[in-house]
C-alpha cells in the first residue's frame, strides 16, 4: 500500500509542475492548494530535496521547484524515494540475498510477473502524464 507520504509527494510534484513560472513556490501556497498540513509537507519535501527531485531556497522569494521537466520524472522514482522499494515480495527486492528456495519455489513466477507489472506501470507513467 502506498502511504500518504508517497501520495502527497506526487501531489507536491504536480502542484509545482502546474504552477511553474520559473520562481520558487512557497510551501505554504502548495499546502493551501492541496489541503495538506504545511508541517507534514516540510518533512516530505526535505526528503525530496535530499533525493534530488526538488531544489529549495529559504528566505524571501524562497520555496521549492522541480529540478527537471515534468516529462523527465517517472512516477515510480517518486514513489520509491518516499516509500522504498516497489518490490512485491522481499526476495525480489534489489540487493536481496539469494533465496535458497528460488529454484523450487512454485510461486516465484507469480511474484516475478506481478513485480514486473507494478514496476512497469509506475515507471511507465511520467509526471507530465498526470498534468
Amino acid at each position: 500500500m502506498i502511504s500518504t507520504r508517497g501520495r502527497y509527494a506526487i501531489r507536491v510534484m504536480l502542484d509545482l509542475a502546474e504552477h511553474d513560472n520559473g520562481n520558487y513556490i512557497p510551501l505554504k501556497d502548495i499546502a493551501a492548494r492541496q489541503g495538506i498540513s504545511k508541517k507534514y509537507l516540510e518533512i516530505i519535501v526535505k526528503d525530496m530535496v535530499q533525493g534530488g527531485l526538488l531544489v529549495g531556497a529559504s528566505g524571501k522569494g524562497g520555496g521549492y521547484k522541480l529540478v527537471r521537466k515534468p516529462e523527465d520524472y517517472a512516477v515510480g522514482e517518486i514513489i520509491e524515494l518516499m516509500e522504498g522499494s516497489l518490490a512485491t515480495v522481499a526476495c525480489l527486492a534489489e540487493g536481496a540475498a539469494p533465496c535458497p528456495r528460488s529454484s523450487s519455489c512454485e510461486t516465484l513466477p507469480l511474484w516475478t510477473e506481478y513485480d514486473k507489472l507494478t514496476h512497469d506501470f509506475f515507471y511507465g507513467k511520467r509526471l507530465s502524464d498526470l498534468l
